[in-house]
């Protein structure tokens, strides 16, 4: 029996997640992974290359992963809470995108320790 917290809501959840993305090199490579998968999914659905769509989990599991176990060398938030962490990567894009993650880091370092 573990004793990781149990998340029941989405927002409970993104602080940890924040959490587990602490280095900046990982979370670039979830910026381009995500950034990758918004391109393949319009750029699919133009052109109606559906290969690119095929392509959507391998570009982003892929950046992302590479990013846990080779810079984070922790275990992805996708295997325990995938709908979560899927949802969670894209509000952590948008908040690289504009420039508050510096702010929502600091604020999910500040919920996890208390």
């Amino acid at each position: 029996m573990g004793t990781e917290k149990k998340y029941t809501s989405f927002w409970s959840f993104y602080p940890y997640y924040l959490t587990e993305h602490s280095d900046a090199k990982n979370r670039s490579l979830h910026f381009i992974g995500t950034a990758l998968i918004i391109g393949f999914l319009i750029a699919g659905i133009i052109f109606k290359k559906w290969q690119l769509i095929v392509a959507i989990p391998f570009c982003g599991y892929g950046f992302a992963w590479i990013g846990h176990f080779f810079i984070e060398k922790n275990r992805p938030a996708t295997f325990t809470y995938p709908l979560y962490s899927l949802g969670s990567d894209f509000v952590m894009f948008w908040h690289i995108l504009t420039g508050q993650i510096k702010k929502k880091m600091a604020e999910a370092k500040g919920q996890i320790q208390s």
